[in-house]
């Protein structure tokens, strides 16, 4: 059961996100402010992530997902609320 300050969101980049060390720099950025869940492409090229944490760490990582890494280039960052869901780290998904 998760703990009552712990939530969930999902977010897909749009932009020059694929290609350009997106995934690997968002684990690392998540991994750095306590977060757990995933990152991996899409398609469609977009880049997708479901992150667990508190709200304040969820929004850090939504201004960060907002730019991304040096060669990307982010035009938009849709998010949602997810349900919580079991997580032990943060890791990039292949499929």
């Amino acid at each position: 059961m998760a703990e009552d300050n712990t939530s969930a969101m999902r977010f897909v980049m749009h932009g020059r996100v694929q290609g350009v060390g997106f995934r690997a720099a968002t684990r690392r950025h998540a991994l750095a402010l306590g977060l757990r869940g995933w990152v991996r492409n899409l398609p469609d090229g977009t880049v997708e992530a479901y992150a667990v944490g508190t709200a304040s760490t969820l929004t850090q990582f939504q201004q960060w997902l907002a730019t991304g890494p040096a060669m990307a280039r982010v035009t938009a960052v849709d998010h949602v609320a997810e349900a919580v869901e079991p997580c032990q780290e943060f890791i990039i998904r292949r499929d």
